[in-house]
C-alpha cells in the first residue's frame, strides 16, 4: 500500500508546532508504475470477478473500522494538519458515511432496456472505468479519502491514490484497514511523494482510465493538459471565492454565527469557505457589530485544546496568508473584526482570523483565493446589485443566501453562478448525499452524491437482433 524509492524520505511536520513527527516514503515514477499494473491486475483478478453486493459489503466492514478505531484515526489527522481533534473525529465519521453510502449503492446501479425496432432487444449497462487517478489535497486528507476513493470502489474501479505530500498519515491507514475489511491485494494502490514527481507520474500514465484532482486552478489546468494526451476524462474541483449574501430581512444574528464559522473551520482553509460576505448597506453596520463580536470570541489553539480552529499548514501557506493580511492593511481597508493569538502558539503555523471591509471589488481579497480565515465584505444595496457582486469573480463553487423573502430565495438561488447554493444555512463541505463541483474557474464534474457513480462509470449499449 505504501509507496517506497531510493529518494531521501519527506519530513511529517506537526503544524501546530513545527516540529517533525514522522518520515514519508518520497515515491516517484517507478512506484505509479507499479501501482497502476497492480490496480490493472486486480481488475483481471479477484476484484473484478467480485459481485456489486460483494464490493459493497467490504465498503462496509471498512466503513465500521473506522469508527471502531476513531480516536486514532483522528489523532492522526488532527497533529498532520493542525486542526481541532473535535473536527478530526468529525472527518472520520464523514469517512464512515462515504463507505455507508457507497457501500450500499454499489449493487444498486442499474442499467436500462431501451424500446427499439421490432426484432430488437436494446438494453444499456453501467461498467467501470478502469484503473482511476485519485490526486488529493492536505486540508481534509480523511474526509477527501473517502469522498474520491468509495464511489470509485463501489462501480468497480481499481484505484492509485496520490495524497499531499504534507498530510497523508490517516490515508496509509485507512488503506491498511481496508485491507483488513476484505479489499482485494492491488485493488487500492497508494503512493506518498511530492505533486511534481508522483503526481505528474499518475497523470501523465497511459493506462489510467480516469483523473480526479482537487487543487488549485493553476495545477488543475497541468493536469488537464497531461490527461488530454491520452483522451482521459477528468473532475476538477479547483476551489472557490464562495459569496454569503445577507439581505436586511435576515436573521443576522444566526447568519453572523454561520459566516464565522464557515471561513475560520479548518483555519479557512476549504474550498468551499464562504470567504466573501456581501451585506445589504442598511444592515451592514448593525451585521459587522455581531461579526466582530463573533470573530473576538474565537479560541485559536493545538489539536488538543479543542479549540474553534488551529494553525494553517506549513509555513509556505502560513506567508502566504499572512501576505494577504498585511497587503490589505497596507492599502488602508478598514479591519472590521480580527481574533488574538495567545503567547503560547509559538512555534506553529498560526494566522489571526481577520475581517476587512468594504473591499473594493478589485482587490486581491475578492478576487484571489486565500485560502485562510481572512473575510472580505462587501455592501449592495438592490438585489441586482447582489447578484452582480456574487457572480463578480472567476469562481463558482458554493453560495450562501440569507432572506426571510421564500421568492427572493428561489431567484438569488437560479440567478448565481454556482455548483451548490445554501440558503439560511451554510454546509458548505457538508453531504455525502449531495452532489459537489464548481463551475467556470472552480472546475467541472461532480462528486458526492449518486452523481458520483456516474462521472466514475461508462455505459455500454448492447443490440440484439433477434429476428429472422
Amino acid at each position: 500500500m505504501v509507496g517506497s524509492a531510493d529518494a531521501p524520505p519527506l519530513p511529517v511536520i506537526a503544524p501546530a508546532t513545527g516540529a517533525r513527527f514522522a518520515w514519508l516514503s518520497a515515491g516517484g515514477a517507478a512506484e505509479i508504475e507499479a501501482a497502476v499494473q497492480a490496480a490493472r491486475a486486480a481488475l483481471a483478478g479477484r476484484w473484478g470477478a467480485m459481485s456489486a453486493t460483494e464490493r459493497g459489503r467490504v465498503m462496509q466492514r471498512f466503513s465500521a473500522l473506522v469508527l471502531a478505531h476513531t480516536e486514532r484515526l483522528a489523532w492522526l489527522e488532527a497533529h498532520d494538519t493542525g486542526k481541532p481533534i473535535s473536527q478530526a473525529r468529525a472527518d472520520m465519521a464523514a469517512v464512515a458515511r462515504y463507505f455507508e453510502f457507497y457501500g450500499g449503492a454499489a449493487d444498486k446501479i442499474h442499467g436500462e432496456v431501451i424500446p427499439y425496432l421490432a426484432g430488437y432487444n436494446v438494453t444499456v449497462v453501467r461498467e467501470p472505468l478502469g484503473v482511476t487517478a485519485h490526486i488529493t489535497p492536505w486540508n481534509y486528507p480523511a474526509q477527501m479519502f473517502g469522498r474520491t476513493i468509495a464511489p470509485a470502489l463501489a462501480m468497480g474501479n481499481a484505484a492509485v491514490l496520490k495524497p499531499a505530500e504534507e498530510a497523508c498519515a490517516v490515508c496509509l491507514e485507512m488503506g491498511a484497514l481496508l485491507v483488513e475489511a476484505g479489499l482485494p491485494a492491488g485493488t487500492l494502490n497508494i503512493v506518498t511523494g511530492v505533486g511534481e514527481e508522483a503526481g505528474a507520474a499518475l497523470t501523465a500514465h497511459p493506462d489510467i482510465n480516469f483523473i480526479s484532482f482537487t487543487g488549485s486552478p493553476e495545477v488543475g489546468q497541468l493536469v488537464q493538459q497531461a490527461a488530454a494526451r491520452h483522451h482521459v476524462p477528468v473532475v476538477l474541483e479547483l476551489g472557490g471565492k464562495s459569496p454569503q449574501i445577507v439581505f436586511e430581512d435576515a436573521d443576522l444574528a444566526q447568519a453572523a454565527t454561520l459566516v464565522c464559522k464557515a471561513i475560520t473551520q479548518n483555519a479557512g482553509q476549504t474550498c468551499s469557505a464562504g470567504s466573501r460576505v456581501v451585506v445589504q448597506r442598511s444592515v451592514a453596520e448593525r451585521f459587522t457589530t455581531l461579526l466582530a463580536e463573533r470573530f473576538a470570541a474565537l479560541r485559536i489553539g493545538r489539536p488538543e485544546d479543542d479549540a474553534d480552529l488551529g494553525p494553517v499548514i506549513n509555513a509556505t501557506q502560513q506567508t502566504r496568508v499572512q501576505g494577504f493580511i498585511d497587503r490589505a492593511r497596507a492599502d488602508g481597508l478598514p479591519v472590521i473584526a480580527e481574533a488574538q493569538l495567545h503567547k503560547g502558539l509559538q512555534g506553529g503555523y498560526f494566522v489571526a482570523p481577520t475581517v476587512f471591509g468594504p473591499v473594493p471589488a478589485t482587490h486581491p481579497l475578492v478576487c484571489q483565493e486565500v485560502f485562510g480565515p481572512v473575510l472580505a465584505l462587501q455592501v449592495f444595496d438592490t438585489e441586482q446589485e447582489a447578484v452582480a457582486i456574487a457572480n463578480g469573480t472567476e469562481f463558482g463553487l458554493v453560495a450562501g443566501v440569507w432572506t426571510r423573502d421564500g421568492a427572493r430565495q428561489q431567484r438569488m438561488a437560479r440567478a448565481i453562478v454556482s455548483g451548490q447554493v445554501f440558503i439560511n444555512c451554510y454546509g458548505a463541505g457538508g453531504g455525502v448525499e449531495l452532489p459537489f463541483g464548481g463551475t467556470k474557474r472552480s472546475g467541472h464534474g461532480r462528486e458526492k452524491g449518486l452523481l458520483a457513480l456516474e462521472e466514475l462509470s461508462t455505459t455500454k449499449t448492447i443490440v440484439n437482433c433477434y429476428a429472422g
